[in-house]
């Protein structure tokens, strides 16, 4: 889709567009490899200086799009949004990457990567699947999601 709006977009309207990732293994035939997920499934991030340019670009494309909307108003991502993903990911490759860290007792210490003091937006860990997930509020609203995390081991 992401493809398809920088093809569809007027010369100078877009300055990136992409879907957030986060890095993660999976297991597969009893080895981990690496793997990408979108971070926000379904959501698109395009931006822009030409905001209403792009959105009639939008409005135009054949394929289904909504904006994030409040009635016929385009509402663009808060600072703190913009701030979240871009402390997170870097531009050209919008990816989280993956964290380690250690549980002590219930309790988790990320000791590398992106989520490295973050610790209080960790919800639930899944070890199985090298998975924290993360809830913290973006366009107004509580969102949950996951980043890649690798417990290594437990400390007493």
């Amino acid at each position: 889709m992401c493809r398809l709006i920088e093809r569809l977009a007027p010369e100078g309207s877009l300055e990136e567009c992409f879907t957030p990732r986060y890095a993660t293994e999976m297991k597969v035939r009893g080895q981990w490899v690496p793997a990408k997920k979108p971070l926000f499934p379904g959501y698109i991030i395009a931006a822009s200086s030409h905001v209403d340019l792009l959105a009639e670009t939008l409005r135009r494309t054949p394929e289904f799009t909504r904006l994030l909307s409040v009635g016929e108003t385009f509402v663009p991502l808060h600072e703190e949004d913009q701030a979240w993903i871009g402390a997170f990911t870097k531009r050209g490759d919008r990816t989280v990457p993956m964290s380690t860290g250690v549980m002590e007792g219930d309790r988790v210490v990320v000791l590398d990567g992106p989520l490295v003091g973050c610790e209080a937006m960790i919800k639930s860990v899944n070890r199985h699947k090298s998975l924290a997930i993360l809830e913290f509020e973006i366009c107004g609203r509580r969102v949950a999601t996951k980043v890649g995390l690798g417990i290594v081991r437990r400390r007493k």
